[in-house]
């Protein structure tokens, strides 16, 4: 396939590693799975290296295929390569300081998901409602839109939504905004699947309790998960 001269010249410029080998074998092949970036090139998480070129301004399709042993698995393709943003060569926008700061203190220092308290410094600014589904919503940069989250659940969130229907299919932002990632205090599936979920820190002097828990559940010879989700059950049936 031939490319036009304002793509391959986006692709040039850009300087990710993850996101110039996924371009690269794309160019090369015509698509990779994820099989060829785990195996090939040692990504364990793929859908981060497909997000970084997705990040550098290139669409890309998600589609199903096998692997050699016959397990299904995604595979990616470019979409279409006339709509670049070529805002993005290096990755993700940088925001303003400032901008970064408002989100800080009005959520007083902690990530918007596990509620973890962090130097600014350690959150990344994130969309609320995943560009590849609701836009690019820098532009306008309503504090609204987004959110900071540290790195461990931005790695979760991208996970799940590379994964969901909305993301790869229906792409509707209000499916996003009843999301978990999208609205962790309010909302009603993960990933379009009924499911719940509570993220807990305990720091400080709380160690102590979190100590005394896994200590239990391990008598009790049950995941701490699953433990206390039992305790929660107890209570809850109590009142």
């Amino acid at each position: 396939m031939k490319y036009p001269k304002e793509f391959l010249n986006h692709v040039k410029a850009i300087t990710n590693k993850r996101a110039k080998i996924v371009i690269d074998h794309i160019l090369e092949h015509g698509s990779i799975t994820t099989e060829d970036l785990e195996t090939t090139y040692g990504y364990s998480h793929p859908p981060r290296a497909a997000r970084d070129v997705r990040e550098a301004g290139i669409l890309l399709e998600t589609f199903k295929t096998n692997s050699k042993s016959g397990k299904s698995i995604a595979g990616y393709k470019f979409g279409d390569i006339t709509k670049l943003q070529l805002n993005r060569v290096d990755g993700r926008i940088s925001f303003p300081k400032e901008f970064k700061k408002k989100l800080y203190e009005s959520g007083k220092g902690r990530c918007f998901v596990c509620h973890g308290g962090f130097e600014k410094r350690y959150l990344q600014v994130d969309h609320r409602v995943p560009y590849e589904v609701g836009g690019d919503t820098t532009a306008t940069r309503d504090i609204e839109d987004f959110m900071l989250l540290c790195s461990s659940c931005n790695r979760a969130k991208s996970w799940s939504c590379e994964h969901c229907d909305n993301w790869q299919k229906d792409k509707k932002p209000t499916l996003c905004m009843l999301c978990y990632w999208g609205n962790p205090t309010n909302y009603n599936h993960i990933a379009i699947k009924e499911i719940r979920r509570l993220d807990l820190h305990w720091t400080s002097d709380e160690v102590k309790y979190y100590d005394a828990v896994r200590l239990i559940a391990e008598q009790n010879k049950m995941e701490l998960p699953d433990f206390v989700k039992a305790v929660i059950a107890d209570k809850t049936k109590k009142q």
